[in-house]
């Protein structure tokens, strides 16, 4: 099968604002925006807030990829597994939008620093 890109998104946050909106909001933007799963990935970092805010990056990069800019961030997840790449997991409308692009891959990139975080989401589907 021949694949073609048919979304492409890319999402920048700034860590340190980032990381002031979470003081300010606290568990009710964590629990909102982030799954369970992320949420305890981050709380086993030093710089938690870090690891939340790219997954933040990557959840904006996915939303413009998809065509959704009103998604359930968690409908969105960025999932871990030690020693692979992060990767993109669709639910519920995000899944559903997924499968009326045809996508059969969602490619993740995602990297940040004390200044930012940049996420690009490539969406391929079968041509």
């Amino acid at each position: 099968m021949i694949l073609a890109i048919v979304g492409l998104g890319v999402g920048i946050v700034e860590t340190e604002r980032f990381r002031r909106m979470e003081q300010r909001f606290g568990a009710r933007l964590a629990e909102r925006v982030f799954t369970p799963g992320e949420r305890a990935y981050a709380a086993r970092k030093r710089r938690g807030f870090e690891s939340l805010a790219v997954r933040f990056a990557a959840k904006l990069a996915a939303r413009r990829a998809l065509g959704l800019a009103h998604a359930r961030f968690r409908d969105l997840e960025v999932v871990r597994t030690r020693g692979a790449a992060p990767t993109l997991v669709f639910h519920a409308g995000a899944a559903e939008a997924a499968r009326e692009r045809g996508v059969v891959r969602a490619a993740l990139s995602v990297t940040h620093d004390a200044d930012l975080c940049i996420a690009h989401v490539v969406l391929e589907g079968g041509a």
